[in-house]
């Protein structure tokens, strides 16, 4: 494959001047994980095109809608397919040739590849002794205590719910002590709790000098994973930074917002005249809003429309997915 010439690819988008850094890290690259120049094709299909960056100790979220390469890019990283072109190292070696190192690696996959006849204890019992963990028992049951699954005894993981389900994959990639942990969408399932535990989890797991590497299609989620983010679509690395900086970017373009409201046309004039609209649609039961503070939109339209006597039936952002965010990313502003 390697031999075969690139497929056609888009240029990487100009970011015109943004807070973000540019997708491709100057100079060499050093850091527990190095990525250079990485390309993965499937025949005419590009998976991962020209991807380069490095990531030391630390939790890092890789952001990405659905699609967008984030999977393939893990399995180069833990050696299980090799890139098209270009290099992956990890610990200063390659994964698919250095036994030792993959061994330190850990990956959390996102299909559900668990065995529904065994228990939690059972399933990262065995996942331990395929890593040749010398006493098995005892890692599960701190890898289980971790993911606080330590009072679900011997219930049959064909049972759980997704959220617990997504919990003993954790466990069972935690329960060799990796150094390099990466986890695919690993909060896909969890309530809101569970969800806030295991990304502190993360954090502690980072803070003992482990690189901790998530990925998410969730903005949200990516502001409490870690503040720093490399941002992945179509394939290429568009951005890096802090997330704070991907979010002033973001709030650089104007945000549509449809709000309900029972005097659409006043309450349109009046967001208008008060500088929260740049622009306005107005319907028979609601208005289209276009305004580049959402956030002091949000604040201020309830007491405007109290102040005018109008009552609101829906506040609701229409663009800030992150369908959306990666349209404008590799579209540019408009």
């Amino acid at each position: 494959m390697s031999d075969l010439p690139p497929p056609t690819v888009f240029a990487p988008p100009d970011l015109g001047g943004a807070a973000v850094a540019p997708a491709t890290e100057p100079g060499p690259l050093s850091g527990k994980l190095v990525v250079d120049q990485v390309s993965k094709y499937f025949g005419s299909v590009v998976a991962v095109s020209d991807v380069s960056f490095a990531i030391d100790a630390g939790v890092t979220a890789l952001l990405g809608p659905n699609g967008a390469g984030k999977s393939t890019l893990f399995r180069m990283l833990c050696g299980l397919t090799p890139p098209s072109r270009g290099k992956v190292a990890v610990l200063g070696a390659d994964p698919r040739h250095d036994r030792e190192v993959r061994g330190r690696i850990s990956l959390v996959p996102q299909q559900d590849a668990l065995f529904d006849h065994l228990s939690a204890q059972e399933f990262v019992v065995l996942a331990a002794r395929s890593s040749g963990v010398v006493d098995a028992s005892a890692a599960a049951m701190s890898a289980i205590e971790l993911v606080e699954l330590g009072d679900v005894g011997a219930k049959p993981v064909g049972q759980f719910s997704k959220g617990m389900r997504q919990r003993v994959k954790v466990a069972a990639a935690l329960v060799n002590d990796p150094e390099v942990l990466i986890l695919d969408e690993p909060l896909t399932g969890l309530d809101p709790v569970q969800r806030r535990h295991m990304i502190a989890l993360f954090h502690r797991l980072g803070d003992d000098g482990r690189c901790v590497v998530v990925s998410s299609h969730v903005l949200e989620e990516v502001a409490r994973i870690g503040s720093r983010v490399l941002v992945i679509a179509q394939g290429r690395l568009i951005a890096r930074g802090d997330y704070r900086d991907l979010r002033e970017l973001m709030d650089d373009r104007a945000h549509r917002i449809r709000v309900g409201a029972s005097d659409p046309r006043r309450l349109a004039a009046a967001l208008v005249e008060r500088g929260l609209a740049t622009g306005v649609t107005v319907a028979a039961d609601h208005v289209m809003i276009d305004a580049h503070d959402a956030d002091a939109f949000g604040r201020r339209v309830a007491p405007l429309a109290v102040e005018l006597g109008i009552r609101l039936t829906e506040v609701q952002p229409l663009d800030d997915d992150l369908e959306s965010v990666f349209r404008y990313l590799v579209e540019g502003r408009s």
